[in-house]
């Protein structure tokens, strides 16, 4: 991944200052280990497809927060797609907070226009799933206590905006505790899935991509 300049959040509150106080030499602050962290997301190779800018980190989550956006650029693909988009961020609280069961918590969002037939299929929330699954497998990325929704919107112009004509999208939202604190392979799995999302080949071996929403040519 390019350089990029890093936003986050800082802790501001006395309980994490005790954790830095009671740090010794044999053991890295918290904000040492939180700039461990990451670097090792900016040191994510990801998709030329996707074009990614830090963003402010949300605050009161964590102590620690870090945060990505991603656009899918078809201008960097010799086929033409839809824009996906996506978010992704990271929170670190050295107490390790027991929804966790870690000290890193990773949350991803991941949205892109699908043909209408496609968006009425039943299983296709289902599908989004396994793609955050499998990118993350394929990547070498492990994890514990993931969860998430995928949902499938279905619209229709009315109206003024009955010229819109119908439109579906597929949206999912994941968070999971990393094993370790390299993150390199979790962004990079999110990458994946924001390619995948958005229909772009290749994709590893028995994984199938959906057909993005295609819109008239005038």
């Amino acid at each position: 991944m390019a350089e990029r300049r890093v936003s986050r959040t800082e802790p501001s509150n006395s309980a994490y200052s005790a954790h830095v106080s009671h740090a010794t030499a044999d053991e890295p602050t918290p904000q040492a280990v939180f700039d461990a962290i990451v670097a090792s997301v900016e040191r994510a190779e990801l998709r030329d497809e996707l074009q990614v800018t830090p963003i402010p980190a949300p605050g009161g989550i964590a102590p620690y927060s870090y945060a990505l956006a991603a656009d899918v650029n078809p201008a960097r693909h010799a086929d033409d797609s839809d824009l996906g988009t996506g978010r992704l961020i990271v929170l670190f609280d050295p107490s390790a907070p027991e929804g966790w069961g870690g000290t890193v918590r990773v949350i991803c969002y991941a949205q892109a226009p699908l043909e209408t037939e496609i968006g009425l299929d039943p299983f296709v929330a289902d599908v989004a799933w396994s793609w955050l699954v499998d990118a993350l497998a394929t990547r070498g990325a492990h994890y514990t206590a993931a969860s998430g929704t995928a949902t499938k919107v279905l619209s229709t112009g009315y109206g003024e905006l009955a010229s819109q004509g119908s439109g579906a999208q597929i949206e999912l939202r994941a968070s999971w505790t990393p094993l370790d604190s390299d993150l390199t392979a979790h962004v990079e799995g999110w990458g994946e899935l924001l390619c995948m999302v958005a229909g772009y080949p290749p994709t590893p071996d028995g994984v199938a991509v959906l057909q993005p929403r295609r819109e008239p040519r005038g």
